[in-house]
Parts: C-alpha cells; structure tokens; sequence
C-alpha cells in the first residue's frame, strides 16, 4: 500500500467519521478520490477494497439508503461511520493501578505480543497522561516466550488459521508432521505447550514447543472455529506432572558442581564400569529434553549412561550441533543502521495504525519534544516526521483550511490544535487486549502485587474496556514469576531499600566455582520464574548479575553501599551489562533458534533468505560459548572469531568421542 494510500485512507476515513447523514459515492469520489477519469468499474473496485481496509481496522461503515431505495443504486446510497464507532472507551487510572499496568505491558520481554502491550499502554496514554510512577523494588518480572514458534501460533490463533508443523512425538521419539487448529497457548512446568484440535488424530492434544522440529506453517487459506469459553489456563492444569525418574551421569572428577549439589553417588554395579577418571552419580529427573539440554552443554565433563532415551535424546543434540557447525557459511549483510531486536518490515498498515494512535495521544500529551513522541512510538524523528507531514495534509474533502488537521513542532516540541474527532484511539485488537490481560494475571503470582486491590481494579476496567476482544485473553497463559526462595528474595529487597551491602557465597555456573564477594545491590528482576539481583560487584569493580538460586548463602555484612554507580535507565533490567572490554561474537542462528538474538541483545543483525539471522553479540566471557553452541543442539553456531568456533567444533567433537560418535 503506498503513502497515497495511506493518505487517501485517512481522508476517507475522516471524511466519512464528520458526515452526519452519510456521503455519496460520487461525492466521495470526486473530494476525496479526486477521480475524474470516467472509469466506473475501477473506481468501484477501489472503493469497496478501501471500505473493507477500513472494517479491518475496526470501523464500522455504515450504508444509508433513501427511504423506498435499494442499496444497489450507487446515486440513492451513502455512507458514514459513527464517532462512536470502534472507539476504546475512556479508562481512569490511578497511580496505582498505572504502576501495575506497566508492569504487565513489560511482561513480554519481546516478541510480538511485547509490540502489542506497548501499542496497548499507548491507547491508555491517549486518554490521559500516565501518572508519575515508581516501579517497586524487586518487582520487575518478565516472560520470554518460545521463539519465534510462538509468534506464529499465536498470529495463526487469533486469526482462526490451522497451522502445520514437524513434531517429535514424546511418546514413540519419532519426527511426525501434525496439522492442527490452535487454541491456546500457555506455561506449564516450565515448558510451552499448544492446545489444540490435531486433524489426524481427530481428537483436542497438547504440543510442547520445545518438540517443535521446523517452522510452523500458518494455513491462511482455511480457518476453524474454536471452542466457547476455553480457558487455557484451565486444560494445561488437567495435565499430570511427569513422573520423578533417575538417570546415570558419569561426570569428571572435580566438574560441574552445580550437577553435583543435586546429584547422588552411584552404586558401583549400575550400568557398568565408569571411565577412569569420572565419577557415577545419579540425577533425578521428570523430563527427558530438558536434562538433554543440561548435560550436552557439559560437552566431554559429563555422559548420560541411563536410560536409553536421555543417552539418544544427548547424542542427537550433540550430533545436530556438530552438522551445523561443519555447514558453510551464509553469505549475509548488516543493514547500514545498527539493529538490535529484530523487527518486522513496517508496512503502510502499520503506518496507518500508529497514526490513529498518534492524533490522540497528541492531543492528550500536548507540547512533547519529538524525540520523546518517536521514542514512545518505537520509530525514528524521521519516521515520526514523515507521518506529521501527511497528517497535516489530511481532513475534510475540500475543507477550508480550518478543516484540516493541525499540527505543528516548532523547536521540536509537538502541538496539535485541530483534531477532527480523532481524539480518542480505536479499540485493543485481540493481540493487545491479550497481551495486557495476560500480563496481569500472571502478576496474581507476586504476593505484594495480588495483596493490594490495583492488581484487581484494573484487571476489571481493562475487561470492560476491551470487550469481547478481552474474553480471548482465556487463550493464552504466562508461567509462574514467584521467586522460589522468599527468603533470600527479601534479604535482597531489605539491602537495596536500606543501601546496604551483602556478602555473597555464590556458584558461578560459567566458571564452574563458588565464591565469595561483597556486592552493593540494585535492583531486583526476573526472567519466566529465575530471579536476579543487579549488583555492583566490589571483586570484578563492575556491575555483574547474580541468580538468586544459585546464592548458597547471603548476609549483610554490616557496610553501607558504597558505589555511586546506579543501574542504566530503562525497564526492565538486561539481564547482561556491556562492557568496553567484551568481545564482539558473530553468531548464526537458525530459524528456530532466532530469537536468542533478543535474548542476547544482538547489537545488530542480518537476516537470511530462511528465516534465520547472523547475529553480532557483545559477551564478557567467552569460555562457555562451546557449551551455548552444543547446548542449543543445531539452532546456533560461532562464525567470529574464528579461534571460538574452532573451540566449539572441538568441544562437541570430544563429547561425541565419549558417546562413540
């Protein structure tokens, strides 16, 4: 859709929004269209494809026609929409109930229900100013969801497609391409599922998302209708947790003593003789995939001997890790201007809609600077610029001058003094409204958030507001973000609110070690369901992040906190602080495997004809990259340096050595 389009589209849409009996379509025509070219059949194709745009962004185009007429006659029938038409109704809230929202719209660490909630947040801000807030300590959660898979399933859910995908079915190990209509998509024991109506079996199944094998295909020429009322929340608690196995872990003398804190020794007769040099210890465990996972980062330092299916489920890992490594190279290019989380190519739709947001948050936040307006919007001045300049040229056909839009930005602060009956946003699409109520009710896990009433008021004003759209919300459900040690959580959260400082016994799983340190703590986050502290570090001088279940002990120890170095501005925390000395990784990432550029904070990114990216990532250390790459099982790989990658093919080549590979 080019800009004229986009231009049109606005006119037509104010035009028809400030007509109280309706306008004809020759009327509309000839002041909006400025058509004069005699050629009724093309004229009429687009008109109905520009009414039909207009419908999907919500409006409602109403058809008039003169008593005893049909319709059919274009010269008896007008047409209008309603200044009530699509319209989110007006939400009062207080500071309180603005700090909870917050915090649910930057739930979603990214993908695209992270776009959605912040589109959302906007639709509010047009309709009041956002309250002077103050985030509480140690309540900044976050969901990451499962990759890209996730973004497809849940475009293809709310837009009623089936979906298509390869799948290794837990129950026989056997890849299997499945064809089924999604319903819900939530987190249950720390997995992403799928519920949905699977066409060859005939019958409703749930799918982890981690057993997804290829892309997802969205079957955008069919659709389905899914159940009344379901709740997602409600079918994944029916399912049963997995039953508690063990397995046999031969582990090298004196490694991995995160593996060893949970682990047992062996009896001697169990599955043999270890290797000279290893340790038998037995892990328990309840999911096979998620221990695969663990035990192929240890690379050489750890081999699964029981059961059968962990030793497979490892050595696949390990073999597909080692295919992608040994592929050549991509050819790729970084874009001239750097881009650090991926974005989709922004079309002339997505221009159309931030411009119905941006009137009326113009209106309800007069006199921003334009730094501050495009920072908001997730777009350049440029862009932002680009967008004033043809709402200025927008309004009612052959209007005078006080008929157009008006909106200036002298000195880079931006004013709009005619507004059109723009001044209030449409409606949340279904993205939006899910993604905000979701957000909350994964926020009822925090006791000193489900306490108050905020939480709960607000939950109640966003369901009115978001109509039949929020009753969809049922469909998708976050996981759990309560810390699971309050104890250590609230030692924490009493340091930074007294600025005092800690003394650490900490288990670094990079390094393999425990040590102690004293560290001035800053702020509390959370990642899914893992806890963090950001500290400044007195043995590194630097900010580093610690996992609070990997803290053995924690004490005051009686000093103040004594740097001046506060935490970068922005919410939510990284869960990574750059530093001048990182080195810089060139990283490919597979399809599947493309969102750990987010997840890393890629300082840019190229992307590849199949789907997958080459990702430049800044890392402090270095030495547990050969167990990211083998970890990840085939979706990532080191291209730069080249010292790295080297260390990575070695690292996966002596684990396949120890499985006979």
């Amino acid at each position: 859709m080019p800009v004229s389009r986009t231009e049109r589209l606005l006119n037509l849409l104010i035009a028809l929004l400030n007509t109280k009996y309706g306008l004809r379509r020759s009327e509309l025509r000839l002041k909006v269209y400025h058509d004069t070219s005699g050629n009724d059949v093309a004229f009429g194709r687009m008109f109905e494809r520009d009414k039909n745009d207009l419908r999907q962004f919500g409006f409602d185009v109403e058809t008039v026609t003169d008593h005893g007429w049909s319709e059919d006659d274009p010269a008896t029938t007008r047409y209008r929409i309603g200044k009530e038409s699509n319209r989110l109704p007006d939400v009062q809230l207080s500071p309180g109930e603005w700090t909870v929202l917050l915090l649910a719209s930057q739930l979603w660490e990214r993908a695209a229900l992270g776009t959605a909630a912040a589109n959302a947040l906007r639709k509010l801000q047009a309709s009041g100013t956002l309250a002077d807030i103050e985030l509480p300590v140690g309540v900044q959660p976050r969901i990451r969801p499962a990759g890209q898979a996730f973004d497809d399933l849940v475009a293809a859910m709310h837009a009623q497609h089936p979906v298509s995908f390869s799948y290794l079915a837990g129950t026989t190990g056997k890849e299997e391409l499945r064809t089924v209509e999604p319903w819900g998509l939530g987190s249950r024991f720390g997995q992403w599922y799928l519920t949905g109506f699977d066409r060859s079996r005939q019958a409703p199944r749930h799918f982890r998302l981690s057993r997804f094998t290829g892309a997802v295909s969205v079957l955008d020429k069919e659709t389905y209708t899914p159940p009344p009322n379901f709740n997602i929340r409600e079918e994944l608690g029916k399912l049963p947790e997995l039953p508690l196995r063990t397995a046999v872990v031969d582990v090298r003398e004196g490694r991995l003593l995160g593996l060893r804190r949970r682990a047992l020794r062996a009896p001697a007769s169990t599955a043999g003789a270890p290797d000279g040099g290893d340790e038998r210890l037995q892990v328990d465990f309840r999911d096979v995939e998620v221990l695969a996972e663990e035990l192929a980062s240890y690379g050489p330092d750890a081999v699964a001997r029981e059961p059968q299916e962990l030793v497979a489920a490892v050595r696949n890992r390990l073999q597909s890790a080692a295919a992608f490594c040994a592929a050549p190279a991509p050819d790729y290019r970084f874009a001239d201007s750097p881009a650090g989380r991926q974005t989709r190519k922004r079309t002339s739709e997505d221009q159309l809609k931030r411009m119905l947001q941006l009137v009326p948050f113009l209106v309800h936040n007069q006199g921003l600077h334009i730094e501050d307006v495009a920072a908001r919007f997730g777009i350049t001045p440029g862009e932002l610029e680009n967008d004033l300049r043809i709402l200025i040229c927008s309004g009612l056909p052959e209007g005078y001058p006080d008929d157009l839009l008006d909106i200036n930005w002298e000195e880079g602060h931006v004013y709009i003094t005619q507004d059109l009956d723009l001044t209030r946003p449409v409606r949340f699409t279904v993205d939006e409204a899910c993604a905000l109520l979701t957000g909350l009710e994964t926020l009822n896990g925090l006791p000193e958030l489900a306490e108050g009433g905020a939480l709960e008021s607000v939950t109640l004003k966003l369901m009115a507001a978001a109509g039949e759209e929020g009753l969809r919300a049922a469909s998708l459900a976050g996981p759990e973000v309560g810390p699971a040690d309050s104890a250590v959580l609230e030692v924490v959260r009493n340091a930074i609110r007294d600025r005092a400082q800690l003394r650490l016994v900490y288990f670094s799983a990079q390094r393999d070690q425990v040590s102690e340190r004293d560290v001035d703590p800053l702020r509390l986050y959370s990642l899914d369901n893992t806890w963090y502290v950001e500290a400044y570090c007195h043995s590194a001088d630097g900010l580093r992040n610690f996992r609070l279940d990997r803290i053995q002990e924690v004490r005051p120890n009686g000093l103040p906190a004594a740097t001046p170095i506060r935490p970068e501005e922005g919410f939510p925390a990284k869960l990574f602080t750059p530093n001048d000395d990182d080195t810089l990784v060139l990283v490919h990432l597979t399809r599947q495997g493309a969102g750990l550029a987010d997840d890393y904070y890629a300082e840019r990114v190229a992307h590849l004809p199949d789907g997958g990216l080459v990702a430049e990532i800044r890392f402090g250390n270095t030495t547990w990259l050969p167990m990211f790459v083998a970890q990840h099982g085939g979706k990532a790989r080191i291209l730069e340096p080249s010292e790295l990658a080297a260390a990575a093919r070695s690292w996966i080549e002596a684990a396949l050595a120890r499985y006979g590979s």
